[in-house]
């Protein structure tokens, strides 16, 4: 989940919150939060705080998950909401 708030810092902020209870394990906490600071880096929003939530467990057990498999839906689904973020400032700001 992205929730997106414009701010007057002149900058884009990125907030991370993965909650125990949806990735159980550490290392699969500290993956997503890896993921999402990079696609966030090469988003290249402009002055807008972005809040990424995870809202559905990424392993169901808690043995280790599959750091591919992870990396793939995980990365694949916050370049996409990223990717509208960047699609719809870039709509406002070039609204009149």
């Amino acid at each position: 989940m992205l929730y997106v708030r414009p701010n007057t810092h002149g900058h884009a902020r990125l907030g991370v919150v993965v909650a125990k209870r949806l990735a159980p394990r550490a290392v699969t906490r500290n993956l997503v939060k890896r993921i999402a600071r990079e696609i966030f880096r090469k988003a290249e929003l402009k002055a807008v705080d972005c809040i990424v939530r995870l809202s559905q467990p990424l392993a169901k057990r808690p043995k280790p998950a599959s750091t591919r498999a992870i990396r793939a839906s995980v990365g694949a689904e916050l370049a996409r909401l990223m990717q509208s973020q960047s699609t719809v400032r870039a709509t406002v700001s070039t609204t009149p």
